[in-house]
């Protein structure tokens, strides 16, 4: 008897398995472009901008703050990026013209203004306010700062102390390099000695 197209078909069980199309076999290495730096300073905070036509604060991102020492040129910024997107909320070096004050009313907040913040392109002036879980927080996170100004402030002056350690740095490959040449060459001559011999 032939199927009645009219009658409800039962439906067969399928274990379908496709393979995909494109295989990701390759990692890509994300720059973040801090690989050159080392951190001096890390914490949670939250950051805030004001905005000026609605004259209100406005939050900028919740996450880590951390100061980022360059490790050849030895200078200072601040990095912060949001939690899990890891979006860039504030990237400015930290100058000397730079002034934290407190947040009025809050002993674990400060608010600086920034000349070029490159969180966003092209580069901002913003007026910041970053709030800590404690005044301990907020205290040591001032301390850092003005250290960073420092060491930002010598090294703009073209402070001797850093540029000496360079110096001697490049000086021992030098000699390391003349070392293994006069060691080579040892070996070399050893091996055509050798070889003489043998015939």
């Amino acid at each position: 008897m032939a199927d009645d197209p009219l009658a409800p078909r039962q439906e067969e069980e399928t274990d379908a398995h496709f393979e995909p199309v494109i295989k990701l076999t390759e990692q890509v290495d994300t720059k973040t472009h801090e690989e050159d730096e080392e951190v001096l300073f890390k914490m949670r905070a939250k950051l805030f901008r004001f905005d000026a036509p609605s004259a209100e604060w406005k939050e900028r991102g919740t996450g880590d703050v951390r100061l980022l020492a360059h490790k050849e040129t030895k200078k200072v910024r601040l990095v912060m990026r949001r939690d899990k997107t890891l979006k860039v909320c504030a990237n400015h070096a930290i100058t000397s013209d730079m002034k934290l004050q407190p947040n009025i009313g809050s002993d674990r907040s400060w608010v600086w203004k920034v000349a070029a913040d490159y969180s966003e392109s092209p580069p901002t002036s913003e007026t910041l306010a970053i709030r800590f879980a404690n005044a301990e927080n907020a205290s040591e996170f001032k301390g850092q700062f003005e250290t960073a100004q420092k060491t930002n402030a010598a090294l703009n002056a073209g402070a001797p102390a850093a540029a000496a350690p360079t110096e001697e740095k490049k000086e021992e490959p030098k000699e390391e390099t003349e070392e293994k040449e006069e060691e080579e060459k040892k070996e070399e001559a050893a091996e055509a000695e050798k070889k003489e011999e043998e015939k």
